[in-house]
């Protein structure tokens, strides 16, 4: 090979050489570039990794004195109702002389049956009290002059018993008439009905003219006018009610009325579990049959209470959102009690330690990475 052949095979091999490093140079940046994250790439991945959902003031719970409250539901009643029925059976009413309100008191006359025939039926009893009272005052005094001379052997002993006899029967029959006009004088008197007692009447069955059958009922009394409030207690609840204590009680129009517990049932409702509080109240604006809410107030008590604000419901339960050490939020079911003004009694509270959102946790969901506001201060 001549020498400018071998120069220009070694100028031919630089420039292969350099080309090749120029192209592998050129690889390399392009495969960096495409590497290389970018900046939407970076922000979706701080977002996805480690961005807050949302800054919260956190709280931690509170030991407060606040006054036990027991709430139950039930309906009111008449204290004792009475069924006022009729007495006599095949009379027709003649006369109606209460109605449904009415205040009555004890032997009042509420209603009159028709009494002809009972009248009359008197008026032959006494006819037959009459003539047996005259058999008997013959027979008395034949009886006695019997027995005055039978020493005296004017009459046979056989005379003299018959006499004695006949006082003996005349006086029976005597006193069945006398009886026989007791019983319809009894049925004379049935024939006005009487109140019971003093009370109100709260229902009226009774018609003029309607026939009555023995023991048909016409009447309902609330006897006294006194009625009670009878309240259904769960079992949690009952131990802590006695005897003499205030219940508060809400009627369906908001209005409210203090009634005092009397005495408590000695079982529960097989189906409810649910033991009866009998209540009297006072006969104001309640009414038997009303719904009523109340609520008794224990001694107040020590407990753990957070704002009302940090409670979400979901679902129909309560839920608080817990603040761990890395500021993630765990979703904590919890039971509410009593509250008064802002804050709530936490009955089941897991940890009183923990930190708790203040407010806002209803746009939180379990797991979320929360930031903690610089001026919560609880």
């Amino acid at each position: 090979m001549s020498s400018t052949q071998k120069k220009k095979y070694l100028r031919t091999l630089f420039w292969i050489v350099a080309a090749g490093i120029v192209i592998v140079g050129i690889q390399q940046l392009i495969s960096h570039q495409a590497a290389a994250p970018t900046p939407a790439d970076t922000d979706k991945t701080t977002q996805a990794v480690g961005k807050p959902a949302l800054t919260v003031e956190q709280v931690k719970p509170q030991r407060t004195m606040m006054h036990q409250t027991i709430i139950a539901n039930g309906s009111v009643a008449a204290w004792q109702e009475a069924i006022i029925g009729a007495e006599v059976n095949g009379l027709a009413i003649k006369e109606v002389l209460v109605n449904v309100g009415d205040t009555v008191k004890r032997g009042q006359v509420i209603a009159r049956f028709n009494d002809s025939t009972i009248q009359a039926d008197l008026a032959q009893a006494q006819a037959n009290v009459a003539e047996a009272k005259a058999a008997m005052i013959e027979a008395e005094g034949n009886a006695q002059r019997a027995r005055s001379i039978q020493d005296s052997g004017a009459l046979s002993k056989q005379q003299v018993d018959q006499y004695l006899s006949t006082e003996a029967s005349t006086k029976a029959r005597f006193q069945s008439a006398q009886a026989a006009w007791d019983a319809q004088n009894i049925k004379r008197t049935q024939t006005l009905l009487l109140a019971p007692d003093n009370g109100v009447i709260s229902k009226r069955d009774a018609t003029v003219g309607q026939v009555v059958s023995s023991g048909l009922e016409l009447f309902r009394l609330i006897r006294l006018g006194r009625i009670e409030w009878r309240g259904e207690f769960n079992a949690e609840n009952i131990s802590k009610v006695q005897a003499g204590m205030a219940v508060k009680l809400t009627l369906p129009d908001s209005s409210q009325i203090t009634g005092k517990v009397r005495t408590l049932a000695p079982t529960a409702d097989s189906n409810t579990r649910n033991t009866l509080v009998y209540v009297d109240i006072p006969n104001q604006q309640a009414r038997p049959g009303m719904f009523a809410k109340g609520e008794i107030q224990l001694a107040a008590a020590e407990t753990n209470t957070l704002p009302y604000s940090a409670i979400v419901m979901r679902d129909g339960f309560n839920y608080l959102m817990q603040i761990d050490d890395s500021h993630h939020i765990h979703q904590i079911k919890v039971t509410l009690g009593n509250r008064e003004g802002h804050l709530v009694e936490i009955l089941d509270l897991p940890d009183a330690n923990a930190n708790y959102v203040a407010s806002g946790g209803a746009f939180l969901s379990d797991g979320d990475l929360v930031r903690i506001a610089e001026t919560a201060a609880h």
